[in-house]
């Protein structure tokens, strides 16, 4: 870190992550790969010397007003709209209140007790930018997802993002003094779709936890994991919904299947994760989906693991799978490579940059069930197999939430700078 970024380093920053919190489980409701980012990004930043408070809304009555992540991490619990029954379509009518909640948490404090805003999602990004207004501090916004590029990749029977939402994001992009985007897809998804100024943005990679996830005893995982018996495993990890394709895994087992029928008394599909989005229209779909294609003695259903339990389902599998319609980054198949794991994925969004083709795992170009039944075949090959797996673990190497922070750190200075000049201009021309 060079010392100018080191003077600028924000003594506190406060994080907005309106929709959902750190500390809930990823897998189900509207918990996933942005929440690991909050939590992993914020506990690395009080490390490095920054102390962090993240702000979200409070979902439950017996959660206390304040929580702490790690140390130097506090988790704010504000009250805006009813408790429970909220799904992320009726949030921006609370967006008021919840700014008004973190508005007087600051109120209590001395002028300039925040040095930068972070907002992760468009939401978070609304509240953000009064932020900035009121406090006289820089905004930061992550988007995460982007609605224009959701809707033009969606799945079959899924909701297109509303029009609020698409409005909502375009003010952001506006407003923000930096952008971070995971890969540069979505820079110049930002910069084309959005308008974005591309001086604006900063490309940052997510990092996987390479404490955490490491290579291990495979047969051992899947006793723990009840596997024994299998000698082939794939694996979705994820929320269960029409944007993360499940269905297509289940689909193209059937048809590697009905190809390979000697695959059968070895093979175990695990699918971990629970509802979330429009899957929670139909929570038992998917399971009625292996029934009506037959294959319900080869798939196994597991409610959202975490910590070491995760990690022994990466260890367990032969193969993770990512069939996702459109993901930002994708720290499923980098958490699954960091334990020595091929991917299967998509060829999507950020999944080209999480995953290398032909060297750690397989990439996909569309969605078909024939072109994932060939994708899977190619999977069960073990000699394939323990080539990409000698690939896996030196490409999850390339990202860490070590070399995340420290780009973090970078951006949050060069906003702070770009920030007080601007308003130093003013000052002088007024």
């Amino acid at each position: 870190m060079t010392s100018n970024t080191a003077r600028l380093r924000p003594r506190r920053a406060a994080v907005f992550s309106l929709h959902t919190s750190p500390l809930e489980q990823p897998g189900t409701g509207d918990a996933g790969g942005m929440n690991v980012y909050i939590a992993q990004t914020a506990t690395r930043l009080a490390e490095q010397g920054t102390e962090v408070e993240i702000f979200t809304r409070a979902t439950s009555s017996e959660i206390p007003p304040v929580a702490e992540l790690a140390p130097g991490v506090t988790v704010r619990h504000v009250v805006a709209g009813p408790f429970e029954g909220l799904d992320k379509n009726e949030l921006p009518a609370q967006m008021c209140a919840f700014a008004a909640g973190a508005l007087r948490v600051e109120a209590r404090h001395e002028p300039g007790f925040y040095d930068i805003v972070h907002s992760h999602y468009w939401l978070s990004g609304q509240v953000g930018w009064l932020a900035r207004e009121r406090w006289g501090v820089p905004l930061v916004h992550t988007a995460h997802t982007l609605a224009k590029v959701k809707n033009a990749a969606l799945a079959e029977g899924d909701t297109p993002e509303p029009r609020v939402r698409v409005l909502g994001e375009e003010q952001v992009v506006s407003e923000a003094d930096r952008l971070v985007a995971n890969t540069e897809v979505e820079a110049a998804d930002l910069v084309r779709l959005y308008g974005a100024d591309p001086e604006a943005v900063a490309t940052i990679p997510p990092g996987v936890d390479l404490r955490r996830f490491t290579p291990g005893d495979s047969a051992a995982a899947r006793a723990r994991l009840g596997l024994g018996g299998s000698s082939l495993v794939f694996a979705f990890i994820g929320r269960i919904q029409p944007l993360k394709a499940p269905d297509v895994l289940l689909r193209a087992t059937a048809e590697l299947l009905r190809r390979r029928p000697d695959l059968r008394s070895e093979l175990t599909v695990l699918v971990v994760g629970g509802p979330s989005g429009s899957g929670l229209d139909r929570p038992e779909s998917l399971h009625e989906l292996a029934a009506e294609l037959g294959i319900t003695d080869v798939v196994r259903f597991l409610p959202p693991q975490s910590g070491d339990a995760l990690a022994d389902v990466y260890r367990a599998a032969d193969a993770v799978v990512v069939p996702s319609y459109n993901e930002s980054f994708g720290l499923v198949a980098l958490e699954a490579q960091a334990c020595g794991t091929p991917v299967v994925a998509a060829a999507v969004g950020g999944l080209p940059v999480a995953v290398a083709d032909g060297r750690s795992g397989l990439l996909v170009p569309g969605h078909e069930t024939g072109q994932w039944a060939d994708a899977l075949g190619s999977a069960a090959d073990p000699v394939l197999r323990r080539r990409l797996a000698a690939g896996t673990v030196g490409h999850a190497e390339r990202f860490s939430w070590e070399r995340t922070t420290e780009s973090l750190l970078e951006t949050y200075a060069r906003a702070r700078r770009a920030f007080h000049s601007q308003f130093s201009l003013r000052e002088v021309t007024a």
